[in-house]
């Protein structure tokens, strides 16, 4: 696939795990069909799948079987970044090797790093894979922020677009008429919150969040937004930020998979350190999403 070719809906991936903190393959493949036939493409083993709280075995095993789950149906983007350059490149090569359509990566994080240091990163990762690289911005997590400059040097090397979670839409705009000049490079929006407005600007493809949980409700947005119905589609974009405040109840994560639970998903466990919502989260989260008759 080339790189414009990515759009519509591609929800970060949560894994399942089991009690004892185990992949729980019967869950992750549960997800995968419940995400499925309402979205455009997957993007496993990131923020939301838990790819950096896992050893390189196991996230090597989650995208086997997300990818094998998938069965071609839609795209999946794995995410492979990490702390360090050689197990980048080694999870991109697996990605490669058992039918990823292309590999996204966060910038090397926990360390501090210059320009330089996170160009030759992912100018190697992008000389060790034929498939497209994508590279995910999220100087929160990460750590790292991404400077014009080395995005500039990385485009011209090939790099397939920038996943945008910067939650900045100041920056995104920048961003996006900074790269004007390069029309086949893929500038996704990585959350729900800011689609429509993304969207607006030229965006084809949203990493969403929400799109674990409520991927019918995020497949209706992009619908809405498709149809150029300007009121319809804002009402849906507030319905959908209403939503996404009910998985903040709590941490995040843990949040949605209470939300999986009550909409009948077996999606295990989050992985320690998380543990699940106390009873009081959960009934406050059934309580709000029963209240936008989404229960």
């Amino acid at each position: 696939m080339k790189a414009k070719d990515f759009r519509g809906i591609i929800p970060p991936m949560m894994t399942a795990f089991t009690k004892d903190g185990e992949i729980y393959e019967k869950g992750t493949r549960e997800i995968v069909d419940f995400i499925v036939p309402h979205v455009q493409g997957l993007y496993p083993v990131g923020s939301y799948g838990s790819g950096p709280m896992m050893s390189i075995v196991e996230r090597k095993r989650t995208a086997e079987i997300v990818i094998d789950q998938t069965k071609g149906r839609v795209p999946v983007i794995v995410h492979v970044g990490c702390s360090d350059t050689k197990n980048t490149v080694e999870l991109a090569r697996h990605a490669e090797s058992i039918g990823a359509a292309a590999v996204g990566a966060v910038t090397p994080y926990y360390n501090e790093y210059d320009d330089e240091c996170i160009y030759i990163h992912f100018k190697t990762l992008l000389d060790s894979v034929g498939i497209p690289v994508f590279l995910y911005n999220n100087p929160k997590l990460s750590g790292n922020k991404v400077s014009m400059n080395t995005v500039l040097r990385l485009v011209k090397d090939g790099i397939a677009g920038i996943k945008d979670s910067t939650f900045d839409i100041v920056n995104y705009y920048h961003t996006e008429m900074a790269l004007k000049e390069f029309p086949d490079l893929n500038l996704i929006i990585g959350t729900e919150a800011m689609l429509i407005a993304t969207f607006d600007a030229g965006a084809q493809a949203a990493v969403t969040g929400l799109g674990n949980v409520y991927p019918d409700l995020i497949a209706r947005l992009y619908q809405d937004y498709l149809s150029g119905d300007r009121r319809k589609m804002m009402e849906t974009q507030e319905l959908v930020l209403r939503v996404r405040q009910i998985t903040k109840f709590g941490l995040t994560v843990p949040t949605c998979h209470a939300v999986l639970d009550l909409r009948g998903i077996d999606a295990g466990y989050p992985r320690l350190p998380y543990t699940k919502v106390s009873p009081e989260v959960f009934q406050k989260v059934k309580a709000a999403l029963q209240e936008v008759n989404l229960l």
